[in-house]
Formats: C-alpha cells, structure tokens, sequence
C-alpha cells in the first residue's frame, strides 16, 4: 500500500523548517522530503526525523539550492566535475538523511551533447552509488524553462540506455498534465520505470483534488500497475497547508 510523505520546501511554510516535521507527522503523513536540504545542518533533519518517526523519502542533487544556483547542472556539456563533486556532497548529507531516493536535476541545457554528458553523469552516479536509489524527473518548460528534461518517452529512452538497477523515473502527476494533458494515462505507459510519484493539482498546482486531473483514475492506474510505493504532495496550499488537507483521508482510504 502506497504512503504518503508531505515535501516540506512546498507545505507547511507558515512554519519554520524546523517545526515542519512534526506538523507533517501531526497531519497524517508518514514520510516526508526536502528537495534542497543543504542549508540546514543534515544532523538537525535527521534528529526531527527520528523524534517524529518519519521516513526521509526525497532530496534532490546536486546542490545548490535555488538561492545563488542553478536547479541542476547533470546535463550541462563540460560540467562533469562539478557534477561530480557536488553529487559527492550531497551523498555525504544522503549518508545522514537516508533518502529513500535522491532526483538527480539535468538543468538547463538542449541537444544532442547535452545528452551524451547526462548519461555519462547518470551512469557515474548510479556506479557511485550503488545502494542508493537515484531517480530522474520529466519537467515542464513552463514552469522551468529549457530544462533538458522535458519528455517522458526521453526519460524512459535514458534509463534504458544508462541501464543502472539503482536508477528510475520520478513521476510528478502536475507536470505530466502539463506535458500531456493526461496524467493517469501517462503513469500507466511509464509504470514499469517509475519509483517515486509526486502530485499537486492542475492548474496551478494547488491541492491535490478538482482540477483537470482524474484523481480516481490516477490511483486506479498506480493500483492496477501495483505501484506500492511513495506519494509525495507536492503543491501550493490555497491558504494555509492544514486548511488544505481534506484530500489526505481521501486519498488515503482510495489507496488502502
């Protein structure tokens, strides 16, 4: 049965990083993720992990975070060591926080050299880290502009050819509606290759429910493809995130 983990760079905000642990544990959700956690000491997380016996489900890679960086360098032609030594970095936060997947981000780069350099740094890093679970994610240009990864039939094409058992897709239902105009049906050609789903509402990306996803016909395509694993809500809240949470119960008892 699927579980849910709360991303607390998206919820909780009225709160300090610090507070938002137990605000997630105290809302239902059983895991949690950060998707940049390098400003705050790996420790400190790990401690409100433990005390709130929740699940470290997600990081992304390499660092840093959006404050003073770009949001993800693995496809960028002649970055290959910066790649490399930040992905080393965030191992060492990863060794603390024990993610259950970590998103290696490809940034903003296009053609074919850009390409060749994302799978070498993706079969480096699954090398590197072999226990690890490493995860890519098909992203909207929208929201973010020239990122290389913008396909989901792209996303597939590179596991193949990368190859690696530690390395799989990270589905986030909001950019596959944006992509496609048809999460559900998106998830079910992808299944095989994801690890790790995401979701947030279109459009906007608010709350998970209404909208122009079929939110029952979402969790009948992870059902019917025995996708067991994590659901991360990842949106915007309306007003406040626990005003917002009518959905979790719901969702919940669909995924029982």
């Amino acid at each position: 049965m699927p579980r849910f983990a709360a991303n607390l760079t998206w919820l909780f905000t009225e709160l300090p990083m610090m507070d938002r642990f137990a605000a997630a544990r105290d809302a239902g959700f059983d895991g949690v993720e950060v998707q940049f956690p390098y400003d705050a000491p790996a420790q400190d997380m790990r401690d409100q992990l433990v005390f709130n016996r929740l699940d470290f489900v997600s990081m992304n890679a390499p660092p840093p975070n959006y404050t003073g960086g770009v949001r993800g360098f693995a496809a960028l032609p002649g970055g290959q060591d910066r790649f490399r030594r930040d992905f080393d970095r965030a191992l060492r936060y990863a060794g603390v926080l024990k993610p259950r997947h970590i998103h290696i981000m490809a940034g903003e780069a296009e053609g074919p050299e850009a390409r060749a350099v994302f799978v070498e740094n993706l079969a480096w890093a699954a090398a590197r880290a072999p226990k690890q679970s490493l995860t890519i994610e098909p992203i909207n240009p929208i929201d973010m502009p020239g990122y290389f990864l913008s396909d989901f039939d792209l996303a597939t094409e590179l596991l193949e050819e990368v190859g690696a058992p530690n390395l799989g897709m990270q589905f986030d239902a909001y950019h596959a509606q944006m992509l496609t105009g048809d999460a559900p049906g998106t998830f079910a050609r992808h299944a095989l290759r994801v690890r790790h789903v995401q979701i947030g509402g279109h459009p906007g990306r608010g709350e998970p429910t209404g909208g122009d996803i079929d939110w029952p016909r979402f969790f009948d395509a992870l059902a019917a493809a025995g996708y067991d694993a994590w659901i991360a809500a990842e949106y915007r809240p309306a007003t406040t995130t626990q005003a917002g949470l009518g959905w979790l119960a719901e969702w919940q008892a669909l995924t029982a």
